[in-house]
């Protein structure tokens, strides 16, 4: 995604030169399928960027290539798409959601509020977020409840069926109504993808800062504004006692992918 005002958003560069941000998915290759943690923007979207909405694609200015979607990377790793029997969006935005149509044969787990919010659209603020279009094809909707066990301080967490507590649903919400992350157990350590929980690492560092235009679009986007700082502090808390047993990442801040973009070895994953 390439929105304007690259100081405003990566802390670097001219006031109008293009930002860089990402919209990235994790892929897990589990003992009997795989499992997609987000789907970007999908197939449908680069064909007709129309149904992202005028001002979404003002505004964020998507680089809509066919290649960058989940179903086509998926294919250049050598992995059949059809392998995908999981999928779990942190949140159903346009932007992590827009894939789900290219893996009709996956359940999409999702926490209740916010399949629910992703369905009845009770707010004009959720009108625009969420678009009905990307799952007009009537997924295989696995809702859960928000409750479970405690983890590394963290209430409600409950594993994803099938995965022995190798993969857990994680509550996050605040930016949605039903916002989750996604823990993975690793052949090192734990991988914590936080989707929007924050956008930008310095939000995670002990001098917690973050660029302004990102922190401005943060506190307009959001549905809880206390619920979703008090779990950035949790999640800073995470990272200051747990660092080195767990991995955390956004969804969209480049300079983490990056620094991820390589396979790991999951402990669930066949040998």
């Amino acid at each position: 995604m390439c929105p304007l005002g690259r100081r405003l958003i990566n802390g670097e560069g001219g006031w109008l030169a293009s930002a860089h941000m990402c919209c990235h998915c994790l892929l897990i290759e589990g003992r009997n399928s795989l499992i997609l943690v987000d789907t970007g923007l999908g197939t449908a979207d680069v064909a007709n960027p129309s149904r992202l909405g005028a001002a979404f694609n003002a505004l964020v200015r998507p680089r809509l290539l066919m290649d960058e979607t989940a179903l086509h990377q998926i294919r250049a790793l050598g992995l059949d798409p059809n392998d995908v029997q999981h999928i779990v969006p942190t949140h159903l935005d346009l932007d992590h959601a827009g894939g789900l149509a290219d893996f009709p044969q996956a359940q999409v787990h999702v926490h209740a509020p916010e399949l629910k919010a992703a369905l009845d659209r009770p707010t004009l603020h959720e009108k625009s977020r969420y678009i009905p279009a990307q799952w007009a094809h009537g997924p295989q909707w696995a809702s859960h409840s928000v409750q479970g066990e405690k983890w590394l301080g963290f209430d409600a967490v409950r594993a994803l069926p099938d995965t022995d507590e190798d993969v857990l649903l994680v509550p996050l919400a605040g930016h949605t109504r039903g916002h989750v992350g996604v823990a993975v157990r690793t052949g090192s350590g734990w991988l914590l993808h936080c989707g929007d929980a924050y956008f930008f690492r310095g939000e995670l560092e002990a001098d917690q800062h973050c660029p302004v235009g990102l922190r401005i679009f943060q506190s307009l986007v959001q549905m809880n504004g206390p619920q979703r700082l008090d779990n950035q502090r949790r999640l800073r808390e995470l990272k200051r006692n747990h660092g080195h047993e767990v991995t955390l990442f956004c969804a969209h801040d480049p300079v983490e992918l990056q620094a991820l973009e390589r396979p790991f070895t999951v402990a669930m994953a066949a040998a």
